[in-house]
């Protein structure tokens, strides 16, 4: 079948900024302007969100979790109702990641080199996953662009010393090369096509993430994916170094990202050209909001008699509408508007962040917008 995936890259990179690009990813369900935040779906749905607020508020795409989509609704429900897409009502390009990270992070998750048994969190049956059997299902789900299985132990994982990180790492590069047969042989009798990116790993360890990066840059994927960088204190190195090695011409997603202003302007500036966190909406549900003059909580008691907007810069819903006092007042009275208002505000600041980056990128103007910007949002209160 014919290959309706491709990216072009529209500016850069500069001698300022080596790695950072303005692009496009074009897929059957239409284009992501890059670099973009891709709202995260992991049930099919953005927590609190309808689509319609989802699409208001700027997101080009969204990322389901293939984990948490075998378990409910099925990936047989979602095939009888054609595809990701269809069965959410959403007109947009979608991901999914393969959900090795959660289904690693079970606490009676066995992995042996041939896959992975684990139990449902929901009614508690055994379960096996293995590459051939991820590509499977997230095929049923068929979402436009899908992750290799890949084994993110060493962080989330209590070893994370050099010996479990190499031993992971030969695992996501064995199961990589499976994903990538599964995919080829899926491609031929599925249509549309869907793409596939490959998964970069190697803990904190520089010349691991150099060693998988060349790995993957052998093998033909559509695009790429930098995983397992939570927790690293050295992660814009890490990144750097990595997508020096990768290919140009392939798009890159760095995986579960984008908590922080700080991640975007790191990984845009690192070569990034896509990214997806549940924070933003997670956050806003416990009252902790994005503001230009860095994060608050709503829930203090300040803000109960503040009747300002909660960003006088943002053109969100919530901000157009509402002040502080009656966000204030919502968290208080656990009204569930106040999770709603509360993520729409959060997903817009950073879905939009990235827009304004891009437009930086295109103007010339980033590194002066990203010093202006953080040095706003992370001054001292």
């Amino acid at each position: 079948m014919p290959n309706q995936f491709s990216f072009t890259i529209i500016g850069g990179p500069n001698p300022d900024l080596p790695l950072a690009r303005v692009g496009e990813i074009h897929t059957p369900h239409g284009s992501i302007p890059t670099p973009a935040f891709v709202a995260a779906a992991t049930l099919a749905n953005v927590k609190g969100l309808t689509w319609a607020e989802v699409d208001e508020l700027g997101a080009p795409a969204a990322l389901a979790n293939t984990y948490h989509l075998i378990l409910q609704p099925t990936t047989e429900i979602i095939e009888s109702a054609g595809g990701l897409a269809n069965f959410m009502g959403y007109r947009r390009p979608t991901f999914t990641d393969s959900g090795g990270f959660q289904i690693m992070s079970l606490p009676n998750a066995k992995i042996d080199a041939d896959g992975v048994t684990f139990h449902s969190h929901i009614n508690g049956d055994t379960l096996r996953m293995t590459p051939e059997s991820s590509m499977q299902a997230q095929w049923q789900i068929g979402a436009d662009i899908h992750m290799a299985f890949d084994c993110p132990v060493g962080y989330g994982d209590t070893d994370t010393g050099r010996p479990n990180v190499e031993q992971t790492l030969a695992l996501t590069h064995n199961w990589a090369k499976r994903c990538l047969d599964t995919q080829q042989q899926l491609a031929k009798s599925h249509q549309p096509y869907q793409a596939l990116y490959g998964v970069t790993q190697g803990g904190e360890f520089a010349d691991l993430r150099a060693q998988s990066a060349r790995f993957f840059a052998d093998l033909d994927f559509d695009g790429y994916a930098v995983g397992g960088m939570y927790d690293a204190l050295n992660c814009e190195e890490l990144l750097r170094l990595t997508n020096m090695i990768l290919p140009a011409t392939k798009p890159r997603h760095w995986l579960g990202m984008g908590a922080e202003p700080r991640d975007l302007f790191i990984g845009i500036e690192n070569g990034i050209d896509t990214f997806d966190c549940v924070a933003p909406t997670r956050q806003a549900r416990n009252g902790s909001l994005y503001t230009r003059d860095g994060r608050i909580n709503i829930k203090n008691a300040k803000y109960r008699t503040d009747f300002s907007p909660l960003d006088a810069d943002c053109d969100c819903y919530t901000c157009q509408n509402h002040t502080r006092a009656y966000l204030a007042h919502l968290f208080h009275a656990h009204e569930i508007t106040a999770c709603i208002l509360a993520s729409i505000h959060n997903e817009y600041f950073v879905v939009n962040l990235a827009k304004q980056i891009r437009t930086s990128l295109q103007n010339d103007t980033f590194i002066s917008f990203k010093q202006d910007f953080l040095a706003r949002y992370y001054a001292a209160p």
